[in-house]
């Protein structure tokens, strides 16, 4: 027998448009005493911004976290980079930058 499928709730995080703080379900809310694990519909109406006290209907849903940036329907143009979470981004921008600087470094070596 096939043991019944569980469906969990995405962690989707939302993002304040005034100041940048990002709600974490994972992490919760410390300072209003949410526990982790609260989904960001589940947050009471009149819960604020833990930084800059802006409303809940201020906050912009950015997905759960480690996906790839973007439009979906917009990740399969480009050479691939599209589909790159932020973090894999991030290693190749200053990858990058840190490999250009060693090989202009090393021009001093030339004779």
């Amino acid at each position: 027998m096939s043991e019944p499928v569980v469906e969990t709730p995405v962690l989707d995080h939302y993002e304040c448009r005034a100041c940048g703080y990002v709600y974490e379900p994972e992490k919760g809310d410390d300072t209003h005493d949410i526990p982790s694990g609260t989904l960001f519909a589940e947050l009471p109406t009149n819960w604020r911004c833990p930084v800059c006290s802006a409303k809940k209907t201020a906050f912009a849903n950015i997905g759960p976290a480690g996906t790839a940036s973007g439009f979906k329907e917009n990740l399969g143009y480009g050479l691939g980079v599209n589909n790159l979470t932020p973090t894999q981004k991030n290693i190749l921008i200053f990858g990058a930058l840190a490999l250009g600087f060693l090989f202009f470094i090393s021009l001093y070596g030339l004779q």
